[in-house]
């Protein structure tokens, strides 16, 4: 008789527990607070929904991401093609349609942890920012504005970047190889050991501070156009480009391709020492870039400062803004096809998390 107490107390406490549990799990959902295993999977989902955006973008654009690198660090003392076309129709006849994607394997195995990384940081950055900031007296009920949002993008750049660097570099250093060239590296691991063998771990970060500061204006600027076009769109709803409180598909990429305009134009001429700085400490740089061994130009800076000044004044002011044609032609659809992709995988995965919360 005891033990059939013992077992239906046991029982009743199991109940009461059960019943206890469903009532926090509604009071949480009541809440819009997610179960700990539901926001791991929303944290994933998002990660995928940036990683795919960037794959896409990029390996849509690679023969123009190709040509302006090919073009920002092209020798001035042996210059083999001066505009896109020429570029493009160059690399074609010198080594064939796999040219125009050299690299692009390396790009998008940066790109895909760098965009799911910039995009995710950028949600969460936003969040935290418009939290403080609704801390002061009388913001309570504020909203993010372009300058919050300007903030959190260039939150979201410096985390991506730093994260994935490394490989932006390796990148770099396979993407101007031609079959001309005296090949130093195999592919993206061998160059990451190579240059880590020959250079030192410094090395991987050469041209780190250029890029972080580009990028604070860059992603910074993509995201706060963007965020800031899309809302103003759906408030004023103008010429009819608002159908069921939503922005059409077209009308996404257009306010993609304005926010990519404005970021890469103010961010391009550290973009290009970036690159420069890049190809400091490999022998033969000059002549891989150029495609022969003759004419060859220093690559010997000190830092960021120096690779400016020594730019301007072999080169010209000019100098800092070669390949912003093919760099320009690839942005545009590149960004408006990352942000149009990101929420487009988001809305097929279910992610409930918006960039503009």
């Amino acid at each position: 008789m005891a033990s059939e107490d013992v077992v239906g107390k046991t029982t009743g406490e199991s109940a009461v527990s059960t019943i206890v549990n469903l009532a926090e799990e509604a009071k949480l959902a009541s809440e819009g607070v997610k179960a700990p295993g539901h926001a791991i999977l929303s944290v994933c989902k998002s990660l995928v929904a940036g990683g795919v955006a960037g794959g896409v973008s990029r390996t849509a654009v690679a023969p123009l991401e190709r040509l302006k690198i090919l073009l920002q660090v092209q020798n001035p003392h042996s210059i083999k093609y001066n505009g896109t076309i020429q570029g493009l129709k160059y690399i074609w006849r010198t080594e064939g349609f796999r040219g125009l994607f050299k690299g692009n394997g390396t790009n998008c195995a940066r790109i895909v942890p760098n965009s799911a990384v910039k995009f995710f940081s950028y949600e969460q950055a936003s969040r935290g920012i418009l939290w403080l900031y609704r801390q002061q007296p009388g913001n309570e009920d504020a909203q993010l504005t372009p300058l919050l949002r300007l903030g959190a993008g260039a939150c979201a750049g410096i985390i991506a970047m730093s994260a994935t660097y490394p490989m932006d570099m390796v990148r770099g250093r396979l993407t101007v190889q031609t079959d001309k060239s005296p090949y130093q590296y195999r592919g993206m691991f061998h160059a990451l050991s190579t240059v880590l063998r020959e250079e030192g771990p410094r090395a991987i970060y050469k041209g780190w501070l250029p890029s972080v500061i580009g990028v604070i204006p860059y992603v910074g600027l993509n995201f706060a156009v963007y965020e800031s076009l899309k809302d103003w769109l759906l408030k004023t709803k103008p010429l009819g480009l608002v159908e069921n409180d939503e922005l059409g598909v077209a009308t996404r990429l257009a306010c993609g391709a304005a926010a990519g305009t404005v970021g890469q134009t103010v961010a391009y001429p550290l973009d290009v020492i970036r690159r420069r700085m890049q190809m400091v400490g490999w022998k033969d740089a000059s002549s891989i870039v150029t495609g022969d061994r003759r004419g060859k130009a220093s690559l010997e800076y000190t830092g960021m400062i120096d690779a400016f000044r020594k730019t301007v004044r072999h080169e010209g002011f000019g100098a800092l803004y070669k390949g912003l044609v093919p760099n320009s032609v690839k942005v545009v659809p590149s960004i408006a096809i990352a942000f149009v992709t990101y929420e487009v995988v988001k809305d097929v995965l279910g992610v409930e998390m918006r960039i503009s919360d």
